[in-house]
């Protein structure tokens, strides 16, 4: 049995049918392990989530970490039951009335109390030691942020094999990428970062796509960027990013899109140009 899988009994379900003592379990459970003087910063951005925020935020609840922290929401003026998931789980959040995971992101960093920020996506699930892993290495004096990898669930449409391949393939590309270009390799599923450091910075909200990438890369300058490839601490998250491709018609788009730039990987930049389809009409 995988560590994710009671979640998945609720995950891609409405909040009507999610039985009510997950919730107030889940509830109890968040509130025991809020701290006033939190060392970390657990912030969950969601936009039109109510199938998937419940199971995030019931795995959240069952987190093994040693360390003080709080978590917070962040609703990014969802339009479903969002704000009412977050209202019965008992954490803060917060209303984002711009629309963007930049501006989502940034509104978590102003209202974030702990010393490292750890980016939650409202449909990925983290597994139970996830937290500890990062922080072992942000809290190395040479480091600013650290990403870690992620899987997507199994289903009747990609099988574990496939997955597999896919994911093998995918990694191998993000590991060999990550030595010159390290924020390219970053993803905001899977992204942490010392507070102090970004508040320094600015979040792009002027991007559709990239935003933590660019928070990475703007993070350089006070430490390197740390990769994690402990399996214990891969997030799992569902086909948002693969939208409804089969894995083959997946794998060979993203050949073709890092097949035309492919020298990059191999050059430093302190400088990104931004396509014209990746900017915020």
């Amino acid at each position: 049995m995988a560590w994710y899988d009671k979640y998945l009994s609720i995950y891609d379900k409405p909040f009507s049918e999610v039985p009510a003592n997950v919730v107030e379990e889940t509830r109890n459970r968040l509130a025991k392990m809020q701290s006033d003087k939190p060392l970390i910063s657990i912030v969950v951005i969601a936009y039109n989530e109510e199938t998937h925020l419940q199971a995030c935020l019931w795995a959240l609840s069952e987190i093994k970490c040693k360390y003080p922290l709080e978590i917070i929401g962040v609703n990014n003026d969802s339009k479903d039951r969002t704000a009412e998931i977050f209202e019965a789980s008992g954490i803060p959040y917060y209303t984002e009335y711009q629309h963007s995971c930049g501006y989502a992101r940034r509104c978590g960093l102003q209202h974030a109390k702990g010393k490292y920020y750890f980016d939650v996506d409202a449909d990925t699930l983290y597994p139970p030691h996830y937290y500890d892993i990062l922080m072992e290495q942000l809290l190395k004096p040479d480091v600013s942020c650290v990403s870690s990898l992620w899987s997507y669930f199994p289903d009747k449409n990609h099988t574990k094999f496939g997955l597999a391949v896919f994911e093998l393939c995918r990694d191998l590309f993000l590991w060999v990428q990550h030595f010159k270009r390290p924020e390219l390799s970053v993803r905001g599923l899977v992204f942490a970062y010392n507070i102090d450091y970004a508040r320094n910075e600015e979040y792009r909200v002027d991007i559709i796509r990239g935003e933590d990438g660019s928070m990475a890369l703007a993070l350089k300058k006070y430490g390197k960027i740390a990769f994690v490839y402990n399996r214990k601490a891969r997030a799992i998250t569902g086909y948002g990013t693969l939208n409804d491709e089969s894995l083959w018609d997946s794998f060979v788009k993203r050949i073709k899109i890092q097949g035309k730039g492919i020298m990059r990987i191999f050059h430093k930049t302190e400088h990104y140009e931004d396509s014209e389809d990746n900017l915020v009409k």
